[in-house]
C-alpha cells in the first residue's frame, strides 16, 4: 500500500525502523523516492532523509544499483549541509560501493568524512560500519582513523581522565567505537581500550539498562541469504540452524530472553554471505563473531518486537503473531 501524503519527520523515522519488516521493503523504498519527487513530504527538507532510508532498504536487499541511485540522490538533496545526517548518507554510499567491489571509490568517499569523527556522536559508528564492509584491511584503516581521533580528542581535552561518559563528550563515542572494533579485530587491550571499559562500566552502573547481550545471537540471515549460506557451508547449520525456520526460532528465543532481563531497544542485525566471507573463514567462530559485532554497528537494524498484527521482523510478509512470535515457544 502506498505511503500516505505529507509524511512527517517522525513518520519517516518510524518507516526507517519498520521498513525491513514490511511485506514489500523495496516497494517502500520506491514509494519514498516517489514521495520526494511528487511533494508528498510535509517538509521538503526531509528529502535527504527519505532517500537515505530508501538507499538502506535497497542495500539490505542487495539491490546495489538502486541503492547507489538513492544514495546519490540523498547526497544531492542534502546539498552543502555538513552534519551527521549528510555524513551518514555519504558513509552509506561508500558502504554500497564496498559491497559493489569498488573499494578505491569507497575509501575516497570516506576520507573527507574523517573530520566528522571529532564532531558528531554518530560519526564513529557510521564511518566504521562503512569501512568494515570493505573487509579486514579496511577495518584496520578505520581502527587507525579512530586511534588518531582519540589522540586528538584527548590532546584537546588537556585534563585528567574523564569521570563519566558525559564528562568525556565526543571522546567517549570515539573510545567506545574503537574498543568495539579492536575487539572484533582480536587486538590486545591498550590503555585506550581500558579507558573505554572504565567509562562504559560507569555508564552501566549509572543506568538501569542491563548490559548488552551477544551480538552473535542476534545475527540474522534473510531467507535467500540463509539458503545460500548453508548451500556453500553446510556445517554452519550447527551455528545458525538446520533451516530458516530454526534460524528464526533461535533468534526469537534469544530476543525474548534479552527482553526478559529488561532490555529495550532490541534489534536484529541483518547479514549477508558476502559480508560474512569478507570477515574471514565462515567456519571459524572468531570470524563469525567478528562479523556479528561489525553488523551490530551498521545501519539497517531491524527493530524488535513488531506489533502482534504488524509485519513480522523476518521479512516473510506474514503477521508477527502468525509467524515468528510463536517460535519463541517451540
Amino acid at each position: 500500500m502506498p505511503l500516505k501524503a505529507d509524511l512527517t519527520s517522525e513518520e519517516l523515522e518510524e518507516i526507517r525502523q519498520s521498513a525491513l519488516g514490511a511485506a514489500d521493503p523495496l516497494g517502500v523504498a520506491a514509494d519514498l523516492a516517489d514521495a520526494v519527487d511528487n511533494g508528498r513530504l510535509a517538509d521538503q527538507e526531509d528529502a535527504g532523509d527519505a532517500l537515505t532510508i530508501a538507499a538502506g532498504i535497497a542495500e539490505s536487499r542487495s539491490k546495489l544499483d538502486a541503492a547507489l541511485r538513492y544514495a546519490d540522490r540523498a547526497i544531492e538533496a542534502f546539498g552543502d549541509r555538513d552534519d551527521a545526517k549528510s555524513g551518514a548518507a555519504k558513509a552509506l554510499r561508500a558502504r554500497i560501493l564496498f559491497r559493489a567491489g569498488r573499494d578505491d571509490e569507497a575509501v575516497a568517499a570516506l576520507e573527507p568524512l574523517r573530520p566528522q569523527l571529532m564532531q558528531f556522536p554518530d560519526a564513529p559508528a557510521y564511518i566504521t560500519a562503512a569501512m568494515a564492509v570493505g573487509g579486514h584491511t579496511h577495518a584496520r584503516v578505520a581502527e587507525h582513523w579512530l586511534t588518531e581521533a582519540v589522540k586528538a580528542a584527548m590532546s584537546e581535552r588537556g585534563t585528567g581522565e574523564p569521570n563519566n561518559a558525559d564528562d568525556a563528550g565526543q571522546l567517549f563515542f570515539l573510545l567506545q567505537q574503537r574498543h568495539r572494533l579492536r575487539h572484533a579485530l582480536n587486538e590486545q587491550h591498550d590503555q585506550h581500550d581500558s579507558l573505554a571499559e572504565r567509562l562504559e562500566t560507569r555508564l552501566a552502573n549509572a543506568s538501569t539498562q542491563p548490559a548488552a547481550g551477544s551480538d552473535a545471537d542476534l545475527l540474522f540471515f534473510p531467507q535467500a541469504e540463509f539458503d545460500s549460506l548453508l548451500k556453500e557451508f553446510p556445517a554452519l547449520s550447527s551455528a545458525y540452524g538446520a533451516d530458516w525456520d530454526e534460524h528464526r526460532a533461535r533468534l526469537e528465543k534469544a530476543l525474548v530472553r534479552l527482553a526478559g532481563t529488561g532490555r529495550t531497544g532490541l534489534t536484529v542485525h541483518p547479514g549477508t554471505v558476502k559480508g560474512l566471507k569478507a570477515a574471514g573463514d565462515p567456519t571459524d567462530e572468531k570470524a563469525r563473531n567478528t562479523y556479528a559485532e561489525l553488523q551490530a554497528t551498521a545501519t539497517g537494524q531491524i527493530p524488535w518486537p513488531p506489533e502482534r498484527n504488524g509485519a513480522c521482523w523476518c521479512g516473510s510478509g506474514l503477521k508477527y503473531k502468525k509467524d515468528c512470535l510463536p517460535r519463541s515457544r517451540s
